[in-house]
């Protein structure tokens, strides 16, 4: 017995700092369009992005994956999701999950720059529009709590949910034999209705800890995936009537959440959920005209949900009944909403129709406690906002402002803030929605039918540009699709390509 104590002391040592060296060094993965349920585009912490690290010479661009995908009516792949740490029966993988607007769920490993698995649906309708594209119209997700992230993904305010593995319980095997051993019924019909109550499902799998995709291809069911390999967790849910124009899928708390756009397929503009349990679907028909802004709507930490209109308010909804709860006056908005946090107080923003960067507190939303002017004569549809916090604890909004990035600081007393203009970076030609990471804005610069797309990293403190990708993009760029994982940038194209910018690593 003494000598297999001591023959095991030393594998235990061994195991847990193996398991040390192997756990991500930050549990915010990018989980879903704007990184957070916040829609922040923010990374709080990164061990190798910064302002200096990135001017130094090292960081470049690294890879593009081609995928099959076809550019619907000027839409193609939507923003990396990603996962940054899998065990599975593959062994370990570093993954992005990218959704094609032709109905593909392309997941790359990116660590190896390779293919891992891809999963196709129906395109849905031939009939195609820039307003009413088909297919697959919303990017992939993973859950995503509601919780606002920490500086270092684990505090106060909770922590997002880790990767987890995929290999089933010892004797059982992967957990996905049990579920594909299961009979599966065919899927029930999408819902011609908002609000409408479904026959209860058959029980889902219990997750034993791994971890989903999920994606809402043209029928306007919920596929969740797995992972690992891309097959159905259970059998997908009814939730949208087919071919709706869905966009902003968040999955959380049991809930999924998406936003419906511009009446195609008849579908009432507004905010819909779907119980994942019960499979009971609600919706909130918007009073506003369209829903504002490339990412949907967002959620403070308590789950409250935020929708901005372009002809009405910005909307406060209870995640549960999607009941109104507060309002702002009828302004009419043009960027999704992005909820931060100053002082302790939750705080929403959004760009209006009329060229200004208002910033409600979330407890009382009927007027702007401050405002701000965009130089840009020009307001695009469906922008989004990113919001951060330097090391000073300073509040800081970016937003793209037709040919410019532009940055404000929040100062003064919650009683009386003030949207300070601290930097503009003008010359992008069109920019769309930044992210920032460790200090570090990155915007992409959309380019046009004769110009590419092209990358551009900046101070996020002072404006100063620090870098840019160049000729390294091959194509033009639409939309909201950049995000950041350890060390990289990862953005698409409408070459149907995924490109990877940031530090070589040894293989």
């Amino acid at each position: 017995m003494r000598t297999t104590r001591r023959f095991l002391a030393p594998l235990a040592s061994l195991a847990a700092a193996l398991a040390a060296l192997l756990a991500p060094a930050s549990a915010d993965d990018w989980t879903t369009i704007g990184a957070d349920a916040q829609r922040s585009g923010w990374v709080r912490a990164d061990l190798k992005i910064s302002a200096a690290t990135v001017a130094g010479g090292d960081f470049r661009f690294l890879w593009n994956m081609p995928t099959s995908n076809r550019v619907r009516s000027g839409h193609g792949l939507s923003v990396p999701v990603l996962l940054d740490f899998l065990i599975s029966h593959r062994g370990f993988r570093s993954l992005a999950f990218v959704g094609g607007s032709d109905g593909g769920v392309f997941t790359i490993d990116t660590d190896l720059a390779r293919m891992e698995w891809e999963r196709h649906f129906a395109p849905g309708s031939s009939a195609t529009t820039p307003e009413c594209p088909g297919g697959m119209t919303t990017s992939v997700t993973r859950e995503t709590s509601f919780a606002m992230p920490s500086m270092l993904g684990i505090g106060a305010r909770g922590r997002r949910t880790p990767a987890r593995s995929g290999v089933g319980n010892p004797g059982e095997g992967a957990v996905t034999l049990a579920a594909l051993a299961a009979s599966r019924p065919a899927p029930p019909r999408p819902a011609t209705t908002p609000a409408q109550k479904r026959t209860r499902p058959p029980a889902r799998p219990a997750l034993r800890g791994v971890t989903l995709v999920h994606a809402i291809p043209a029928s306007g069911e919920l596929h969740s995936l797995y992972a690992s390999n891309g097959r159905d967790h259970a059998t997908p849910m009814a939730f949208l009537p087919a071919n709706s124009n869905a966009r902003g899928l968040t999955v959380s708390d049991g809930a999924a959440f998406v936003v419906t756009a511009n009446e195609c397929a008849d579908v009432p503009v507004g905010v819909w959920s779907l119980d994942l349990e019960t499979g009971t679907v609600r919706a909130w028909e918007s009073d506003g005209g369209a829903i504002a802004g490339s990412a949907g709507m967002a959620f403070d930490p308590g789950g409250t949900v935020y929708a901005a209109t372009k002809e009405g308010s910005l909307v406060a909804l209870d995640h549960r009944s999607l009941s109104p709860k507060l309002r702002s006056a009828p302004v009419g908005f043009r960027s999704s909403p992005v909820v931060f946090e100053v002082a302790g107080v939750d705080h929403v923003a959004a760009i209006t129709a009329e060229g200004s960067v208002n910033v409600y507190a979330a407890a009382r939303l009927a007027q702007p406690v401050a405002t701000a002017r965009l130089d840009s004569e020009v307001v695009r549809d469906d922008a989004a906002l990113a919001a951060w916090k330097d090391s000073d604890e300073t509040s800081w909004i970016l937003a793209p402002d037709g040919d410019s990035l532009t940055a404000w600081k929040l100062t003064g007393e919650l009683n009386g803030l003030t949207l300070e203009g601290a930097w503009r970076h003008t010359g992008l030609g069109a920019a769309l929605p930044p992210i920032v990471v460790n200090g570090v804005a990155f915007v992409l610069d959309a380019g046009s039918a004769t110009a590419n797309a092209r990358l551009h990293a900046l101070n996020a403190r002072t404006g100063e540009v620090i870098w840019d990708s160049g000729d390294a993009i091959q194509a033009s760029a639409s939309g909201n699709v950049l995000s950041s994982g350890p060390g990289h940038v990862y953005l698409t194209a409408l070459d149907n390509s995924v490109y990877a910018f940031g530090f070589p690593m040894e293989h």
